[in-house]
């Protein structure tokens, strides 16, 4: 196992990943386009196979997480590198850690707020416009949902001196 933070020679590698999780090589958030490939992330492998993916993006609003992914459930991978991102906002003096996932995603909305994320805001109909732009977004998602809404999640953190 090891963890590293994306470089530019795991690109196209990281594109691939983000195509078989999201696809797409695009991910939308609160109506705009992300190319996770080309923005900032941290990896693990396992075997010289990426078993885990978290992207973000740092601008003045905080560190915004793009796409998490572990390709192993339960093992812990999801929220070390969860944590990793935390550190790493930290480091960078952000004060807020911040997401969107959609309405259907009870598991994933879950899983933020075991970490100390906060439902800050619903956007209603996001993900009926994204799709517009993104029409592999699927219109009903786990157990049956309609896929409509984004939800906003926060953690507001300390930086570090």
């Amino acid at each position: 196992m090891t963890r590293s933070q994306v470089q530019d020679a795991d690109r196209e590698a990281v594109a691939q990943f983000i195509e078989r999780h999201w696809r797409s090589r695009v991910v939308m958030s609160r109506g705009r386009v992300f190319h996770p490939h080309e923005e900032e992330g941290i990896l693990e492998r396992r075997d010289d196979e990426i078993a885990g993916l978290l992207t973000y993006r740092i601008d003045d609003e905080g560190l915004e997480i793009l796409t998490l992914n572990s390709v192993l459930e339960g093992q812990g991978i999801g929220s070390s590198l969860m944590l990793d991102a935390i550190e790493e906002a930290r480091r960078r003096k952000c004060h807020r850690i911040w997401l969107t996932t959609t309405n259907d995603n009870l598991r994933v909305i879950g899983f933020y707020q075991r970490l100390g994320f906060r439902m800050v805001a619903i956007n209603l109909g996001v993900v009926d416009e994204a799709r517009k732009v993104k029409p592999q977004i699927p219109e009903v998602g786990y157990r049956g949902i309609p896929i409509h809404d984004e939800v906003v999640m926060d953690l507001q953190i300390q930086p570090y001196l």
